[in-house]
């Protein structure tokens, strides 16, 4: 086993070809400049006494550097720890008394934001500044190659913590091997070529940065926005002649939103990827209508390195609206089971509703000293519980239901907030829809919506109710009702009904049934 940076060693061959385009800062980085400005920052973190094991915590602002710090990281063998730079001082310094990092690279706003934080810290934490005039000299002075670190297939490479929507964050342990396994299993699944250009939104601290890396991996353009804004979006991607565009749900939903001719200007791209939370058939079946562009519907999660072990719907699979409402089979070398909610040693017959549990070379090896919580979703037999609701169908295609911890349970129903959702976004005056459980002293839970009208429109619970009736079965209708200007996503994407329920907990401001 060698180190997982060592494809940039095969990619120097493509020399002055763009691997990165930063059109905020006009900045782009070649192939090769991409390999030698790695070798120096590696250079630079030995010659500061960093050896292999130790953790190096990233709180930087979105842009190239926080691509070379990855790699620069993985090419001495040290462990990344990646923060997204909208976190505050008090996560920050959570996260790396956590991980025990020894240091923490940001530059000068982040430092001006964790500086107090940091007295507070259980452990001394060497901090680097990236923008600093001392550390560009330092790298500078550094030999523009250094041989990578030869390292294990099972060696940790990176702490990778969970976004937080369900409790306490924890550190996905992700090694060389699983990164090598999500390579190769995303440019296989988007057959990526050196001809492609890649538009990547997803966030740098996120496992969904794998995208842009294996974009990296096939010899690609990787064209960042740092986050996402419709109309960029649209002018990358019309600019740069992008051909393989992120998306999300959030971002689908926005598109079928724009003017008629919109499409001709997304008309270079040939597939999109979308994950990370449900896509609604009714948005995906329009999008595909307008648009024409592919959606890769892929499923996987911060412990898998998304589909180093999960799955995916390729084109071919959905070729009927019925097929809208799956995230297809799985990818390279991973398996997929649904196992009993109750017992996961029982697995459940075809179409058997349970527990979504993948295995494969992608799944991390643990949670960050944490091994009680380990245990319980990472099984002796190298499967991972992933503590979401699906079913699989007669053609061996995945269905996610919900989140287990999202599942509502009424007078001993179970209700899955994403089905109910399914439902009643269709409805006329709605233009986006969360259902979340609240506690109820006489069923124990129900249903609660949190609806985002369309303009203009006016709606109330009992005009939902209605609607709710003609679609689902009566305890799944929803009992109450909000209306807000937005849902509270993390990072503009995944939903978080946490923060829904804890927000609705006291009854304020609602219509109840």
């Amino acid at each position: 086993m060698s180190n997982c940076t060592a494809f940039l060693d095969v990619n120097a061959r493509l020399g002055d070809k763009p691997a990165l385009i930063f059109p905020t800062n006009n900045e782009v980085v070649s192939f090769r400049g991409l390999l030698e400005e790695t070798c120096r920052i590696a250079g630079s973190l030995q010659q500061r006494g960093i050896v292999p094991g130790d953790r190096v915590c990233l709180y930087l602002a979105p842009g190239p550097r926080y691509v070379l710090w990855y790699f620069a990281i993985w090419r001495i063998g040290a462990v990344a720890v990646p923060l997204n730079n909208v976190l505050r001082a008090d996560e920050v310094v959570s996260m790396l008394d956590d991980s025990g990092s020894v240091v923490l690279v940001t530059d000068t706003p982040g430092y001006a934001e964790t500086a107090q934080g940091l007295e507070s810290s259980s452990f001394p934490v060497h901090v680097i500044l990236d923008d600093s005039n001392e550390w560009k000299g330092e790298c500078r002075r550094q030999p523009p190659f250094l041989r990578p670190v030869h390292c294990s297939c099972d060696q940790l490479c990176q702490l990778q913590y969970t976004s937080g929507t369900t409790g306490k964050q924890k550190g996905a342990m992700l090694t060389h091997g699983n990164w090598m396994a999500a390579l190769d299993a995303e440019v296989d699944l988007l057959a990526m070529r050196e001809e492609d250009v890649y538009l990547g939104i997803y966030p740098m601290a996120h496992v969904g940065v794998s995208w842009s890396i294996s974009a990296l991996k096939a010899g690609a353009t990787w064209v960042i926005l740092e986050r996402f804004d419709l109309e960029r979006y649209i002018s990358l991607t019309e600019k740069y002649r992008v051909t393989v565009i992120a998306g999300m749900p959030p971002v689908i939903h926005s598109l079928i939103k724009t003017p008629e001719g919109t499409e001709k200007r997304m008309c270079s791209a040939r597939e999109m990827i979308s994950g990370g939370g449900p896509l609604l058939p009714s948005v995906w079946k329009e999008f595909h209508r307008r648009f024409a562009i592919p959606v890769i519907n892929a499923y996987g999660l911060s412990e898998t390195i998304v589909v180093g072990t999960g799955t995916a719907i390729r084109p071919e699979d959905y070729a009927t609206a019925t097929e809208f409402q799956s995230v297809g089979m799985p990818v390279g070398y991973s398996e997929v089971k649904i196992v009993d909610t109750n017992d996961p040693s029982r697995e459940m017959p075809v179409g058997g509703t349970g527990e979504i549990a993948l295995r494969g070379p992608g799944v991390a090896c643990g949670y960050w000293d944490m091994p009680e919580e380990s245990a319980e979703v990472f099984l002796q037999d190298g499967w991972f519980l992933t503590g979401d609701i699906g079913h699989l169908h007669e053609n061996g295609m995945l269905s996610i239901t919900d989140r287990k911890k999202d599942m509502i349970v009424m007078s001993g129903w179970k209700i899955y907030p994403t089905e109910v959702e399914k439902a009643l976004i269709d409805h006329p005056g709605v233009d986006d829809i969360a259902i979340f459980g609240v506690p109820d002293d006489h069923r124990g839970e129900i249903p609660f919506a949190a609806v985002v009208k369309k303009a203009g429109a006016s709606i109330t619970l009992e005009d939902l109710q209605a609607y709710s009736r003609n679609r689902l079965a009566g305890y799944k209708v929803p009992r109450k009702m909000v209306v807000v200007s937005e849902l509270p996503r993390l990072g503009g994407w995944k939903l978080l009904r946490r923060e829904l329920r804890e927000r609705y907990l006291d009854g304020t401001l609602i219509q109840e049934s």
